[in-house]
């Protein structure tokens, strides 16, 4: 179940890295509450898989699923360019 929910947080992290670039500096409402609910999803998440995985463990999968997600979603809108 941990492991469920690790994946689950690691999609709600691209989910608000994405909103925090659409709000473009916190000026449009809807991307900024997409912001606040994606990082609370999944922070919450991240939380409750530590419990059952090592923090090293989790953080490495958190991050890498969240940056995989983004940058394959900006890559394929062609939104921005992988340098």
């Amino acid at each position: 179940m941990a492991w469920i929910v690790l994946v689950l947080s690691g999609i709600c992290e691209a989910v608000w890295a994405v909103a925090l670039d659409k709000s473009q500096g916190f000026t449009k409402i809807i991307p900024v509450i997409v912001f606040f609910c994606g990082l609370a999803a999944s922070m919450a998440g991240l939380s409750y898989a530590m419990r059952s995985i090592s923090v090293g463990t989790a953080y490495l999968m958190w991050v890498g699923i969240g940056a995989a997600i983004t940058v394959s979603y900006l890559r394929g809108t062609h939104e921005q360019k992988v340098v």
